[in-house]
């Protein structure tokens, strides 16, 4: 097992501040300055359009958007259309892979063994889809993924709806996919859901095994070091 860093934050981080952590990480990253490193984190109510992201699937005009105090930002990562928010855990794996490790599918693969072990931790029927990317369960999709390597370091990465409010997703076509229901653990298990904090840890667990780093916690202010 490789050694690495997971860096866990208790409040929302708004989505320009982690994108900004991701981009230094990435440069220390490459320049061999840090060991691996991945964030655990939420984000306030955000709309982030990625690289293929169109227009048209913002179904709520701007205006709204910011009347409902939801940010709507850009994103370099891959895929289209996603929502953020409180009680979605986002993980952003800043890892040097190498093309010995794996490749672009290989990582996608590896980001949706993460969600779907978790999920299936606590009792949910989760499973991928073929040409698709994310994890789904009968309810819906669970989680998305949208990730860029830069020089063969990964940064953006997944998210998995844990206790949200799904409402946040009638205001987008979620990924691009027309007519595909979005669910959460809490929707999918009602009263058997598990705690925030506990598919937290699971996340924590899956990516040490997945990705065969043994991850010890940092404090944010460690972060800089």
């Amino acid at each position: 097992m490789t050694p690495a860093r997971i860096c866990r934050f208790e409040q929302p981080v708004p989505y320009a501040k982690a994108v900004s952590m991701q981009e230094k990480l990435v440069r220390d990253r490459i320049a061999d300055q840090i060991p691996d490193t991945l964030l655990l984190l939420q984000h306030p109510p955000t709309i982030t359009l990625g690289r293929r992201g169109r227009q048209e699937h913002l179904l709520t005009p701007l205006e709204q958007l910011q009347a409902h105090g939801i940010a709507l930002e850009t994103s370099a990562r891959g895929g289209d259309v996603t929502y953020h928010a409180p009680g979605q855990w986002v993980l952003y794996p800043i890892l040097k892979l190498g093309p010995r490790e794996m490749g672009a599918h290989g990582y996608l693969r590896a980001l949706e063994n993460i969600a779907i072990g978790t999920a299936k931790t606590f009792g949910v029927n989760a499973y991928r889809r073929d040409g698709m990317a994310g994890a789904w369960c009968p309810q819906g999709k669970f989680a998305a993924i949208g990730f860029k390597f830069t020089r063969w370091v990964t940064w953006h990465g997944l998210s998995i709806n844990v206790n949200l409010d799904l409402a946040g997703f009638d205001l987008i076509v979620g990924c691009g996919l027309v007519g595909e229901p979005v669910t959460s653990l809490k929707a999918t298990l009602n009263e058997n859901a598990p705690p925030l904090e506990a598919v937290g840890d699971e996340i924590i667990r899956q990516a040490e095994t997945v990705f065969a780093r043994t991850l010890s916690p940092i404090p944010p202010a460690e972060l800089s070091k």
